[in-house]
């Protein structure tokens, strides 16, 4: 190697550790600063894929640290999924499946109106239960998507919930209200999916 290559090598390391420094710097304040332990709401949305993968690796960490765990499947039910397969498994988690398949398969709203409605009553337990420390409410955005429940009442039973319960909201299309009062928001982009190229669903992978 050149003499010239090792130069640029310590001034490249150098300029590295001098950014370091000063972005270390910026995150240790940002850490000092937030100091408030409570709930959070967390809506993952978007017309990408992995927003109940995201909320399922939030269901793992929180079993990792003996969090009773409760989840209301809305809109599935018609097939079943690897998730409710592993996490009924697990012990602290109440699974509830509470729809019978996609919207455009099952085509008829009464129905599914009605099932959202007796998802929601399961949701609400789960939402008054201060020993439930994170309740997912996988594809709730879909169901008010379509205006299967009303969205005041989703939302004062969101606020009302015990302070330390942490809530994870899935599915396309969340409305600006749920936004609003969401602590944190993800939206998952749809750049490539394999299904577009001729691909099935694949266990392990979309179900």
């Amino acid at each position: 190697m050149h003499d010239t290559d090792n130069n640029d090598d310590e001034g490249s390391n150098a300029r590295h550790a001098t950014r370091m420094v000063r972005k270390k710097t910026i995150i240790d304040q940002r850490i000092a600063a937030a100091y408030i332990d409570r709930g959070v709401l967390v809506v993952v949305t978007g017309n990408g894929k992995g927003k109940s993968s995201s909320a399922f690796g939030m269901a793992a960490r929180a079993l990792g640290h003996d969090m009773r765990v409760g989840v209301v499947q809305f809109i599935k039910g018609a097939a079943a999924t690897g998730e409710e397969a592993f996490f009924r498994r697990c012990d602290g988690v109440d699974f509830h499946v509470m729809g019978e398949g996609f919207t455009w398969d099952t085509q008829d709203r009464e129905r599914d109106v009605a099932k959202a409605a007796e998802g929601w009553r399961c949701a609400e337990a789960m939402l008054s239960d201060d020993s439930v420390g994170l309740v997912i409410l996988d594809e709730l955005c879909v169901v008010l998507k379509y205006r299967y429940l009303p969205l005041e009442t989703v939302l004062r039973t969101l606020r009302s919930r015990p302070a330390s319960q942490h809530v994870v909201v899935t599915g396309r299309g969340a409305p600006e209200p749920l936004i609003e009062i969401a602590d944190t928001v993800s939206e998952i982009d749809d750049i490539k999916h394999a299904f577009r190229a001729g691909v099935r669903a694949q266990k392990g992978i979309e179900f």
